[in-house]
């Protein structure tokens, strides 16, 4: 009763989850309740709404069957999310591995030998002892008792470690679904951005053709012609790093989606395809902290550290541990299981530390640093994420406020361009009144695109941010996906 009263003391803090900080928002300023907008693709106002939970898919909103289907070939088929659930196989099968600890282990044992002793070793010397068989069969039970639970803090540490690998399922999940979305944006802004070199390459060959017109005519120098061949030359050197760029990203892509780049089939993705979505939760301070996989991978890992404080505590105190055994001994087989050959034994050990140089001591105090570190860093994991959130609001709503500008800026751009062409015609300005519209005009559509790509970029990284909604997304993203061999 004595030992059954101490096996159910635990020594060793118990774990108590961290407070959430105390933050009414995520940033000094408040946000405003929606952005501005502007009369172009991926120029919609878009509004922050408080509370909101995030959709398992929130890809979806994006209203792309391509990128969406993108996404499924890539859950279904990725290294990385396959070597995450491997992981957390590992931990739980260490996990019932380590669960024998707690109950008493029994072995059976059967034995055959022939021997050949010296009399010397029963003090006669000069006697002859024949060789002679010897068989046993024996049955031994031990079990020890976790007096102090440093056992019990043991597979608690364990149960934290499979918590981790469960959150890291949920990391890669969540990094994998928002990797597909802004590499598939990145592919179509560098598309576009090739489109509008390409449109401008079309339109300085009509200039220059223009102005080489006028020089036939006397009406411009050479000097001029030449300036329009060498503004001609540098948009098309623009082209081929746009277009490395692009397959460089279709290669990522391939990556993503668990295929090589050589045998993907890979959809085209149009910046005037993806619809941006209006909507945009922003989770609560308080719910941040059970939303992001990160900073409760960084929990577990501070649970692990608690436990391992008691499992350094335990060592500290007796151990003790009770064993039987119950066989036979016989040098004949037809005997083997008579009265005379029965042997047993009953016993029990307790060891209790006393003096190992201060080496428990040390390594209990070494535990307890431990657990300061994994707090210290869970602390700077929730500072990130908060900072993480903070930084993308305020990215979507000068995102927004910079694609009006660039839009404003494109169209001043190219009606200036019409305008120099028109009067170059009619001979009324010099072709370097062209080529600086042309400059310009090429300046403002590229900057275009690349203020549409970052609305559509830094929506999917508030989703990020935001944990993904993986709490909706099934097995596959929670870590709870069986092993298919």
């Amino acid at each position: 009763m004595l030992a059954c009263a101490l096996a159910s003391c635990t020594v060793g803090p118990d774990f108590h989850r961290p407070p959430p900080p105390a933050a009414a928002g995520y940033s000094a300023a408040p946000l405003p309740g929606r952005t501005a907008s502007a009369p172009v693709a991926a120029g919609a106002a878009q509004r922050f709404v408080s509370g909101r939970d995030i959709p398992a898919q929130w890809w979806q909103l994006y209203h792309s069957a391509a990128l969406d289907q993108l996404i499924r070939a890539a859950l279904a088929d990725s290294p990385s999310l396959d070597a995450a659930q491997a992981a957390l196989r590992i931990s739980q099968e260490n996990l019932r591995a380590a669960t024998a600890v707690l109950y008493p282990k029994v072995d059976a044992q059967l034995g055959a030998s022939r021997q050949q002793i010296s009399g010397a070793s029963q003090n006669q010397p000069q006697a002859r002892i024949p060789v002679f068989d010897l068989y046993n069969a024996s049955v031994s039970v031990s079990y020890a008792l976790d007096l102090a639970g440093g056992a019990r803090r043991e597979l608690e540490a364990l149960e934290a470690q499979i918590d981790y690998q469960r959150y890291q399922v949920a990391a890669t999940y969540l990094t994998l679904t928002s990797n597909v979305v802004t590499t598939a944006v990145s592919e179509a802004s560098l598309r576009a951005q090739i489109g509008a070199t390409r449109d401008m390459i079309d339109s300085e060959r009509s200039s220059l053709a223009v102005v080489e017109k006028q020089l036939e005519l006397g009406a411009v120098s050479s000097a001029e012609v030449l300036a329009q061949h060498a503004q001609l030359a540098q948009t098309r050197a623009t082209l081929p790093p746009l277009e490395k760029a692009l397959a460089q990203t279709r290669n990522a892509l391939a990556t993503l989606v668990g295929q090589t780049p050589g045998a993907a089939r890979l959809p085209q993705f149009d910046l005037a395809a993806l619809e941006l979505p209006r909507e945009l939760p922003v989770s609560l301070p308080s719910a941040l902290l059970r939303q992001r996989p990160d900073i409760q991978a960084a929990e577990a890992l501070l649970h692990q550290a608690s436990a391992q404080v008691g499992v350094a505590t335990a060592a500290e105190y007796p151990q003790l541990t009770l064993s039987a055994s119950y066989g036979t001994v016989a040098t004949a087989t037809g005997s083997l299981f008579g009265a005379n050959s029965m042997v047993w034994n009953v016993g029990g050990g307790l060891l209790q530390p006393i003096f190992h140089g201060g080496a428990l001591k040390a390594q209990e105090r070494a535990a307890v640093a431990a657990y300061d570190q994994a707090l210290a860093r869970y602390r700077q994991t929730v500072l990130g994420a908060f900072q993480n959130v903070a930084d993308v609001l305020r990215a979507l709503d000068s995102d927004a406020q910079a694609l009006k500008a660039q839009a404003d800026a494109e169209a001043a751009a190219r009606a200036s361009l019409e305008l120099a062409r028109e009067q170059l015609g009619l001979g009324a300005v010099s072709s370097l009144v062209l080529l600086n519209a042309e400059r310009q005009y090429q300046q403002a559509r590229l900057g275009l695109v690349q203020a549409q790509a970052a609305r559509y970029a830094d929506t999917a990284a508030l989703f990020q941010a935001l944990g993904g909604g993986w709490w909706h997304a099934g097995p596959r993203a929670a870590g709870t996906a069986g092993n298919p061999y």
